[in-house]
């Protein structure tokens, strides 16, 4: 009996919902503890000063700087490679990742009345949480086709991108000269590791971490650390070593049980006692939860469907329209992401919660209807 309790929890944890159901449990738990009488030892833990930075700021700038790193590694991998290497393969959730952060980007910024700072959160409901996405989309099983896991995985890598490029052109602060001046001579040395085909990781990440320092005074978010340093990581070097699949396989583990669970247990905690109607009706959180929930499903799916009868890319092979539009529907489960850019786009707590509010709201809403589409496309099927 034990053995098989044991067979089945490994089983769990290998498969790909695992790190989607305890992404899901942990930001349940962080949300129950704000509002229990633990909430004042939570919140105080988070703001501890441990070293040069509090508790939080280590995990959103430090250890999310290895999650960065493990998306660029496999943004890489995809483009190298994978379900991305040919433009063919490119074209349907390439068109549609754009069209699922551009339309969010136009509801959120609809819904803003005049509020200065408001408008700012313009990117939050840009993004896909790959990992809540497919956790939602396995534990489906075998009712749905291969193909639409590969085309929300593929256009869930290109909508991580796309929130990289975003995070570094419009969420940089007060920039640094001497600091920027030390990235530039890190990411120079990772350059030369990479023409020199150099197999030995451990170069790659203490100059990693040089660059990761630089960039936490630049004025440029660290974590984007993560992103340059996967860019030069080889992926075989001299002798045929699989450096990326090597650090790849190495890290995924511990970003996906640990690192962004922690992530989303730190920040997805919300005080709500006095949150009433009016809050969560204001402009914030019903731009971001409207954002993820309707401008999502309505940007991947309408671009996809235009692309197919303009015969620029085919519908998934063995998918219908009913499946197609459920897995775009589940695109707007933002949680991490959203959340991280939240915390960029405020500096007024108040507004960071409001933001949770609403990127809570918007993932629960478009992980309800997605799997309530999906699981009534297969049964009609």
């Amino acid at each position: 009996m034990k053995t098989d309790a044991r067979h089945a929890l490994l089983g769990f944890l290998r498969s790909e919902a695992a790190g989607g159901v305890i992404l899901m449990g942990v930001a349940a738990l962080a949300l129950a503890i704000a509002n229990s009488p633990l909430a004042a030892f939570y919140f105080h833990t988070l703001h501890l000063p441990l070293g040069p930075l509090p508790v939080l700021e280590w995990i959103n700038d430090g250890l999310m700087a290895l999650f960065f790193l493990l998306v660029g590694l496999e943004i890489k991998r995809e483009m190298m490679g994978g379900q991305l290497a040919s433009w063919a393969q490119r074209a349907l959730p390439g068109i549609a990742a754009a069209g699922g952060m551009v339309v969010p980007a136009v509801v959120y910024l609809l819904l803003q009345r005049g509020d200065g700072q408001a408008p700012h959160g313009w990117a939050i409901p840009a993004a896909t949480d790959i990992a809540f996405a497919l956790g939602v989309i396995t534990l489906l099983g075998s009712r749905v086709p291969v193909s639409l896991k590969i085309f929300l995985t593929a256009l869930a890598i290109i909508d991580d991108l796309g929130a990289v490029l975003i995070i570094a052109f419009f969420y940089a602060g007060d920039l640094n000269v001497w600091a920027l001046a030390g990235a530039g001579l890190a990411t120079m040395g990772l350059f030369a590791l990479n023409r020199l085909s150099v197999a030995r990781l451990w170069l790659y990440l203490i100059i990693g971490a040089v660059l990761w320092l630089c960039m936490l005074q630049s004025g440029i978010h660290a974590t984007l650390a993560g992103v340059i340093l996967a860019l030069f990581i080889p992926v075989r070097a001299k002798g045929g070593a699989q450096v990326l699949e090597r650090l790849e396989h190495g890290l995924a583990p511990w970003v996906s049980f640990l690192i962004v669970p922690l992530f989303g247990f730190a920040n997805a905690g919300v005080a709500l006692s006095g949150v009433g109607l009016s809050e969560i009706a204001s402009p914030i959180p019903l731009g971001v939860g409207l954002g993820l929930f309707l401008g999502k499903q309505i940007g991947v799916f309408g671009s996809a469907w235009l692309a197919i009868r303009l015969g620029l890319a085919q519908l998934p092979f063995g998918a219908n329209w009913r499946q197609l539009y459920g897995t775009a529907v589940l695109c707007g489960i933002g949680f991490t992401m959203s959340l991280f850019i939240g915390l960029l786009a405020f500096g007024d707590p108040a507004q960071q919660d409001l933001t949770k509010i609403g990127v809570l709201a918007g993932s629960i809403a478009s992980a309800g209807l997605g799997w309530i589409v999906l699981s009534a496309a297969a049964k009609r099927e």
